[in-house]
């Protein structure tokens, strides 16, 4: 697996941070977030199961340069 770093969130330290990489032999997004909230964890259940081994992330909106690039890299290869 090699990873591409995109970004991290722009407006915290630096550290432990949202941060968004692309799996460049798959195309998978690989997203750190913050753990979501209990409230948001019961309306995201509204609509089916979160297994084991998935988890609900919340990233800021001024993150979505950093998922719009992290789209573009992902798609890149179907470009080609």
């Amino acid at each position: 697996m090699t990873l591409r770093f995109i970004a991290k969130d722009p407006n915290t330290n630096g550290e432990n941070c949202p941060t968004v990489w692309v799996d460049e032999e798959t195309n998978d997004f690989i997203i750190q977030g913050w753990k979501a909230d209990g409230e948001t964890e019961r309306e995201c259940l509204e609509t089916g199961a979160i297994p084991d081994t998935e988890a609900v992330v919340r990233l800021p909106a001024r993150m979505v340069a950093a998922i719009r690039e992290a789209c573009d890299a992902a798609d890149a290869p179907a470009v080609r």
